[in-house]
């Protein structure tokens, strides 16, 4: 019997595309639902072929914007993944919506179906701000589908983007304030990030420096009443995104979707997979530990240190520098709260 596997499902489909957006997906008015969804189970069929009836701890819909998608095909691929796999009792479906994509009856259906966590796009509560970073919905829309999903019994979490050209640790100090004030348990924090093959990436934005970054990411620190998990995500105990925590902490996961990536696990083999069999190749046991050291180290919990992540770090380097790095009682290594600052540099130095 191979190992538990955590499933990752991309839903390419948007409205409109976002100007920072570099994920693969691709505005598309009226997507072929029907054919997206028979791609989907073809390769739900294939995993169950090459890996048998495992269990599934948690299933991640994300995107593009997966709430446009028909509760019909969401219900048959769900149930699709319950007839080919185990889904764990506590399992967690977790799906990603924007604003204005979703009302309270498609979230009634979508919770029948199976979603027990909603992710939302807010990314902004200031409507200039919203229309600057490309999003179609307002700050008014955002609030009412949060009000609204707050008042059912799943999880629910909010993302927002900061560091946006002329920001400052005022207004981070104001956003925190303003999510404080609408009793998340849980969100998440993303620095804006000017990609390449994006909108924002062919503009000369007059972006923070470095070091303003850093001011903002400490005013969040003091400023949000939620606790940090990770560098990027903050929940009340509980409230944590368990998909996620899974894939960082170095569990096997399947990706399902064009673009889709995952690690997967057979007889103590790592491959790295790429959609339904796209690309499917064998990973070193020390490339497969330098991705759990790299995922595991931003999280607040860090990395569990085993024969093969210990093989590569060095020590000396965790002993000679006990501010940015620590390891525990329980045989992890932790990143202080000053070493997350510094978190790329930091792995180049540690990892032999």
């Amino acid at each position: 019997m191979n190992s538990p596997h955590n499933i990752y499902i991309h839903v390419p489909f948007c409205v409109s595309k976002c100007n920072y957006c570099a994920f693969f997906s691709r505005a598309c008015k009226e997507p072929d639902w029907t054919e997206y969804e028979q791609r989907i189970i073809q390769e739900i069929n294939y995993w169950e072929k090459k890996l048998g009836r495992i269990s599934i701890p948690t299933i991640f819909f994300g995107g593009g914007t997966p709430s446009l998608m028909p509760t019909k095909v969401f219900d048959n691929i769900v149930s699709k993944i319950n007839s080919a796999f185990n889904l764990n009792k506590d399992f967690e479906i977790t799906l990603e919506a924007n604003p204005g994509t979703i009302d309270e009856q498609k979230l009634n259906d979508f919770i029948i179906a199976g979603v027990n966590r909603l992710s939302i796009g807010v990314q902004s509560l200031d409507d200039e701000k919203l229309r600057f970073l490309g999003r179609r919905h307002d700050a008014k829309s955002a609030l009412k589908i949060l009000k609204l999903a707050s008042h059912k019994n799943i999880k629910v979490s909010a993302d927002f983007i900061y560091g946006l050209p002329e920001e400052t640790v005022k207004d981070i100090k104001k956003i925190c304030a303003d999510i404080n004030s609408l009793g998340l348990t849980h969100c998440s924090m993303y620095e804006l990030t000017i990609e390449p093959n994006t909108l924002f990436g062919k503009m000369n934005l007059n972006m923070p420096s470095n070091e303003e970054m850093a001011d903002m990411y400490d005013a969040i620190d003091k400023n949000l009443k939620l606790p940090r998990y990770e560098v990027s995500n903050y929940a009340v105990p509980g409230q944590e995104c368990l998909h996620n925590l899974n894939v960082w902490d170095g569990q096997p996961y399947i990706g399902i979707g064009q673009g889709a990536a995952g690690r997967i696990l057979i007889d103590n083999q790592w491959y790295e997979q790429i959609g339904g069999g796209e690309r499917f190749e064998k990973l070193s046991s020390t490339a497969r530990a330098e991705e759990r050291i790299i995922t595991g180290l931003r999280q607040v919990r860090g990395v569990f240190l085993d024969s093969d992540t210990e093989k590569i770090i060095n020590m000396q380097y965790v002993q000679d520098n006990p501010d940015l790095l620590q390891k525990t009682s329980d045989n992890r290594l932790i990143t202080t709260k000053q070493g997350m600052l510094f978190l790329d540099e930091l792995i180049l130095k540690l990892v032999r």
